[in-house]
């Protein structure tokens, strides 16, 4: 019985005294300065714009997407167009998307033909599956476009303990290819 207790009383020292607030906590990888540059490092140029996400426009990227849908709906994106020597060569954007409980922000490239070009983590927000922002698990969305499934397990390849933010992974680029698409490459341009 005193075994018990004992064992009791520190597990109840433990749980009063373990730091939560490292659990889930905010890791932020790039600023919004930094993030075009590392989609674009060889753009000498950016142009920034803001979109704004418009009931009209949720529907067309909905449309554009397939059955996987947002689980966020940002109120804008922002956008920028890399160019070098005046020539543009790709768009950017940011785009957030769940996890399991919170949100993780990406940053997408994408290419005047509309291919997913590099793509980077700006924050994570969830205690576990950080490992998404690894250059070897992003490299698999270079030249995917609105075509492919961008699926876990069909084009995509999953990470064990990441699973959900894996998910956000493949629906954040497929929301991001269909933004540019709708505002730059069908000529819409909805920019504020």
């Amino acid at each position: 019985m005193r075994i018990i207790i004992s064992t009791l009383v520190f597990a109840f020292f433990l749980l009063n005294n373990l730091d939560y607030s490292t659990a889930g906590s905010e890791k932020i990888y790039l600023s919004l300065e930094e993030a075009p540059k590392i989609v674009f490092p060889e753009a000498d140029e950016f142009e920034e714009g803001v979109v704004e996400s418009t009931p009209e426009l949720r529907d067309k990227i909905k449309g554009m997407i397939g059955k996987a849908q947002p689980s966020i709906w940002e109120k804008e994106y922002k956008t920028y167009i890399a160019k070098k020597d005046g020539k543009v060569i790709g768009y950017a954007v940011i785009v957030e998307e769940i996890g399991k409980h919170r949100p993780i922000t990406f940053i997408v490239g994408v290419t005047p033909d509309g291919e997913a070009g590099n793509i980077a983590v700006m924050v994570y927000r969830e205690p576990y599956g950080s490992e998404i922002r690894t250059r070897r698990f992003l490299k698999q969305y270079e030249g995917k476009t609105l075509d492919d499934p961008i699926k876990t397990r069909e084009d995509i390849v999953n990470i064990s303990g990441a699973t959900l933010s894996v998910r956000a992974a493949n629906i954040g680029v497929r929301k991001a290819l269909a933004l540019i698409n709708i505002v730059y490459l069908q000529g819409e341009n909805t920019l504020n």
